[in-house]
């Protein structure tokens, strides 16, 4: 699904007045467009692959896992892997084991996906982080990116805090601050913290583009 913000919008206005810093990076980006990820196992595996390692190495590693399962991860086509295969990709042993675990969980429950869809978000976190390679970072990214849900703050998140300590210099970077400093942003933080990474993603927050 596209959605489409502008500095107009309902959402963005109560951005910019509740917190004129947040407002002034809203008002240098402009309107945000994006698309909602489909709930997968594939979407899981990438959060999992991504888990403590640079983008370049997390990208080679999903390219090679992706290729082992014919240009799409899914639980049937990760079936007849095991922990020592997907090792060769070069995951570590427990992030081998998460994804077969999770792949044997969702050959065993296909409807999960849809399941989720209907729970309040912090039923969703909830169910999320019972399963094995899944914390809480892992499931805000679900509620955020494939299930759009509005009001998520990923404080967790390592570009959030990299976008976070670039936005707001002069306060240190914890999640008791984060916390304060970002509740103006409610009932609109998912939609806040998708501005503050859009300014990661576009080289905004590197020294001098500022």
């Amino acid at each position: 699904m596209l959605r489409t913000f502008t500095t107009q919008s309902e959402e963005i206005q109560h951005l910019i007045t509740n917190d004129p810093i947040l407002g002034d990076v809203i008002k240098k980006i402009g309107t945000l467009t994006y698309t909602t990820d489909e709930g997968s196992l594939e979407f899981f595996v990438d959060t999992i692959v991504s888990q403590m390692l640079s983008n370049k190495a997390a990208n080679a590693i999903f390219a090679r896992l992706k290729d082992i399962c014919g240009g799409e991860i899914t639980a049937v086509k990760l079936e007849p892997f095991s922990i020592s295969d997907l090792r060769d990709t070069g995951l570590s042993e427990r992030k081998a084991g998460y994804i077969i675990g999770l792949a044997k969980h969702f050959r065993e429950n296909p409807d999960y996906f849809d399941t989720l869809a209907g729970k309040s978000d912090k039923e969703v976190m909830n169910k999320l982080t019972k399963l094995r390679g899944i914390g809480p970072w892992t499931a805000k990214m679900y509620l955020i990116f494939v299930l759009d849900r509005p009001d998520i703050l990923p404080f967790e998140d390592g570009a959030f805090q990299q976008a976070f300590r670039w936005a707001y210099p002069d306060i240190e970077c914890n999640e008791k601050n984060m916390k304060e400093v970002c509740s103006p942003w409610h009932p609109y933080a998912s939609i806040a913290s998708r501005y503050l990474y859009w300014a990661v993603d576009s080289g905004l927050t590197k020294p001098g583009n500022g």
